[in-house]
């Protein structure tokens, strides 16, 4: 397993369209982020490509953890998420 800071080595756009490919990059926004509660994100949520573009600004509107094994992405404190991960052969 490989780890990222994600505060020292934010994902970059095209990181994040790659990482969310086929998927609503939205359903990974960090619901307890200042600026997710600011702008009233639950209620108005933006677009998937400024999504994109305001996670690679603001790399705490990722949720965490986040791992990735092949193209399976678990987010989140999911437990059985993460243990199917580590059964998952590669």
């Amino acid at each position: 397993m490989r780890e990222r800071d994600l505060g020292r080595d934010p994902l970059s756009e095209a990181e994040l369209a790659a990482l969310f490919r086929g998927r609503d990059p939205r359903q990974f926004l960090n619901s307890r982020n200042a600026l997710y509660r600011e702008r009233g994100m639950k209620d108005n949520p933006p677009s998937p490509a400024e999504t994109i573009r305001l996670m690679a600004a603001e790399p705490n509107l990722i949720r965490r953890p986040l791992a990735v094994r092949g193209g399976e992405i678990v987010i989140g404190y999911d437990e059985d998420g993460f243990e199917r991960l580590l059964r998952t052969r590669r």
